[in-house]
């Protein structure tokens, strides 16, 4: 995760409460990146250790989500913030949401290798697509973070169209996976399991997603959550 651009952008416009906002979401942003991060690497080399780390750490993301909710709310009730103000407070509580839900996927993924640790694990020639699943995801949420952190409308538009390629990986590992346990019913742990990484992941995309919208609303006031591709670029267009 880079240094806090967007905090240092607003830094002037903005006093020193809500600069802190935002300084704390990247922080969590952070965490929950590497929390991520973690859970593919634990799951993939059946590390239960990791896995453990991982799901214990998510108390620390809960924490932060927690802290700057409240944080946020003060602003609100304290300042009465202006239009530009109240977007800012706005996409931050909506994008420290999203962060929360990321952190819950990966302990879920972790969860996934801690609850049946002595089953059949999958093999290194099954773990492809999803290895490359999970690269995909944590690209992108990278680049939706920093998306949000420039208030890069451009760059939060092509991340948030990537979503549909995370998608059709998904998509791709479900429909393998239940061949697999068609074909063969001894796979049908190890599928089962695959796909409940794949769909977590899928998941986060969905988040990462909404993350580039946040970073839309901010820039332009608009909220283009159910907006088409060509709606979403007259939106960045225009602003």
């Amino acid at each position: 995760m880079p240094n806090s651009k967007l905090g240092s952008h607003y830094s002037q416009a903005y006093d020193a409460e809500l600069h802190q906002a935002v300084v704390c979401l990247l922080q969590m942003a952070t965490l929950a990146q590497q929390q991520l991060t973690d859970a593919m690497a634990a799951f993939t080399t059946a590390n239960l250790t990791l896995a453990q780390q991982v799901k214990a750490f998510d108390r620390k993301v809960n924490t932060f989500e927690v802290e700057i909710s409240e944080h946020c709310l003060l602003i609100l009730a304290r300042r009465q913030p202006a239009a530009s103000d109240l977007r800012l407070v706005l996409s931050v509580l909506k994008a420290v949401n999203d962060i929360e839900r990321i952190g819950d996927l990966a302990k879920r993924i972790a969860k996934v290798l801690l609850k049946e640790p002595d089953s059949n694990r999958p093999q290194p020639a099954q773990l492809g697509q999803l290895t490359l699943m999970g690269t995909k995801v944590l690209q992108m949420l990278s680049r939706a973070l920093v998306a949000f952190e420039r208030v890069d409308v451009s760059e939060a538009l092509t991340v948030l169209r990537a979503d549909s390629a995370i998608d059709a990986d998904y998509a791709g590992i479900t429909q393998q996976c239940l061949q697999d346990m068609r074909q063969n019913a001894e796979q049908i742990t190890t599928s089962l399991q695959i796909m409940q990484v794949a769909k977590a992941l899928e998941r986060v995309g969905d988040h990462a997603r909404n993350i580039c919208e946040h970073t839309i609303f901010l820039r332009t006031s608009r909220n283009v959550a159910h907006l088409s591709d060509t709606e979403l670029q007259q939106v960045v267009d225009e602003g």
